[in-house]
């Protein structure tokens, strides 16, 4: 791991890609805060465990005011914010025309306009800090690629991915460094729609013939969130080579 002793802050760390990436954090030794709009037992469980060097909230990451107060007690608590991690996101699966708006305008609020909230909060924290933090934006091979039934879905990652380079070009020369991670499909709650035959079709269309998982994808957050790489406005595809 190349995060230790850090503190970092990730949304959508209840289940899923989101708890993988705070256990593995914490299990190196930083302090993690997490928020989603329902606890689990894996959050309380996590509690126990760790003690001071963990901290959950419920909330829901559209409620700015709800996030903006969370972020001061994150920095209460920890003093910094040394990496965030936007992860929290919610997917699709129908046709344009059979969805209808409000879930439309749900998945635009949560995929993008929350993550764009979240670091604009935590910025104004990193350019003031003696070391400033890295971010790192959760998005998918479908901000690249078309795929059928997810147009809302792939606009939202495909904005988040142009919001991550226009923010590197203005944070960069102050110390900042904001990047991407665009994991392909993996075993998940958004990849169940999936039929078992559709996830073979994936895998015998990867070159590597392996589907990526939540291991391949906390390794390049753990080296995006770090000082160690130069690397600034990218998007590190994880998909085992089925974009190429």
């Amino acid at each position: 791991m190349y995060m230790r002793g850090k503190n970092i802050l990730l949304s959508g760390g209840s289940r899923g890609l989101g708890l993988h990436l705070v256990e593995r954090f914490l299990e190196g030794g930083n302090r993690v805060a997490t928020f989603a709009r329902s606890p689990t037992a894996a959050m309380t469980s996590l509690s126990e465990r760790y003690g001071a060097a963990f901290h959950f909230e419920a909330l829901d990451g559209v409620d700015e005011p709800r996030v903006k107060a969370m972020v001061r007690r994150v920095c209460d608590l920890f003093g910094t914010i040394d990496g965030l991690v936007n992860n929290a996101a919610i997917g699709q699966d129908e046709l344009l025309v059979h969805t209808p708006p409000e879930r439309i305008q749900q998945i635009l609020a949560v995929n993008i306009a929350a993550p764009i909230l979240l670091t604009r909060l935590v910025l104004k924290r990193m350019l003031i800090q003696e070391d400033h933090g890295s971010i790192v934006n959760i998005t998918s091979i479908c901000g690249s690629r078309g795929y059928a039934g997810l147009g809302a879905y792939a606009a939202s990652k495909g904005a988040l991915e142009a919001f991550t380079r226009a923010i590197a070009r203005e944070v960069g020369e102050a110390g900042v460094r904001i990047n991407n991670v665009a994991p392909g499909f993996f075993a998940s709650e958004m990849s169940s729609v999936l039929l078992p035959e559709q996830m073979d079709v994936i895998r015998r269309r990867t070159p590597t013939g392996v589907l990526s998982n939540e291991q391949d994808v906390f390794v390049a957050v753990d080296l995006l969130l770090s000082r160690t790489a130069n690397i600034q406005g990218q998007t590190v595809t994880v998909d085992g080579g089925i974009t190429i």
